[in-house]
């Protein structure tokens, strides 16, 4: 495996635990602040102005077909402060808010502010924790559902399929074990998705709306596990290459592994710090590589060597 060796730069700072980040194509960069409860535009200058308040723990999210935006709402974290990678008061989650009282899929009116809550259920069953979105060419989401973790529980998580509107939604992956990161192949025929805890990455052969073609036991949700971090390692989000490979938000040393579409581990950046959560693409020719360093508050940039794949209803 190649280390990649790339200089960052900050975008902005300040930012509450900050995950999910959308390239705009006016330049500027959306992000949601987990611990903050709240959307936030930031422009290319690093000024930022709060789109939306959102409450909870707002965690992943997308633009949609009709150019709202779309968040993973997991229902907040219990926080934890301590004086570490030289930062004094060092915010990181730990389970579950004491005010917690489900998740959800909310949408936000980027003109107005105006949020929406579409979802909090599937089939009479709570969603507990969404976590991270991607849209595909139907204008249906992918979403991971990352459960919670309280009181010496783990719920196991899963993945959906949803209309925007409300109407319709299918637990298309069940049981994982903290499903985080999910993206597409570009020819939508590949569904991926991250596991936190296990550090491992997964796919499935996307075969109908809400439905993916599964492996038996002993896979553990019916996937093709392609492949895992090296040591202890923790995933976190992703986003796909135009050339097909995942680059996975990577805990613990914090930075981003890139595999091929097969499952080869070819490069680690390093990052800032261990919570390097998300990543996306964008600039002109989408090489561009913004990155939430969450526990420090940044968003920076990254000159990455292979531009990201263009998301479908971004362009």
């Amino acid at each position: 495996m190649k280390t990649l060796t790339l200089d960052y730069r900050i975008v902005t700072d300040g930012l509450i635990f900050p995950e999910g980040p959308i390239a705009m194509a006016d330049g500027s960069v959306l992000v949601v602040e987990i611990k903050g409860g709240r959307l936030i535009r930031v422009r290319p200058d690093g000024a930022k102005e709060v789109v939306a308040e959102l409450g909870g723990g707002p965690n992943g999210a997308a633009i949609g077909p009709d150019g709202a935006c779309y968040v993973c709402q997991n229902g907040g974290f219990h926080w934890l402060k301590e004086d570490i990678f030289g930062v004094k008061g060092y915010d990181r989650p730990h389970g579950r808010a004491q005010d917690y009282t489900g998740g959800s899929i909310q949408r936000v009116d980027l003109a107005t502010g105006e949020v929406t809550t579409l979802y909090t259920h599937c089939e009479g069953k709570p969603i507990n924790g969404p976590n991270d979105i991607v849209f595909d060419a139907n204008g249906d989401m992918w979403f991971t559902d990352h459960g919670k973790t309280y009181d010496g529980v783990m719920d196991q998580g899963a993945i959906y399929h949803a209309a925007i509107d409300g109407s319709w939604i299918r637990q298309a992956v069940f049981p994982m074990l903290t499903p985080n990161g999910v993206g597409l192949s570009a020819d939508e025929k590949v569904l991926y998705a991250s596991e936190t805890e296990t550090g491992r990455l997964w796919q499935w052969p996307i075969t109908g709306r809400g439905e993916v073609a599964k492996k038996p036991w002993p896979s553990p949700n019916g996937g093709t596990m392609i492949g895992q971090a090296t040591g202890y390692q923790r995933f976190d989000s992703m986003a796909i290459e135009e050339c097909g490979n995942i680059a996975v938000g990577t805990l613990v040393t914090g930075g981003i592994t890139v595999f091929s579409p097969e499952g080869e581990k070819l490069e680690y950046w390093q990052g800032p710090e261990p919570y390097c959560t998300n990543i996306c693409f964008g600039g002109p020719d989408m090489k561009t590589a913004y990155i939430t360093v969450s526990g420090h508050g940044l968003l920076i940039a990254v000159d990455w060597p292979r531009p990201g794949l263009k998301l479908l209803h971004q362009r």
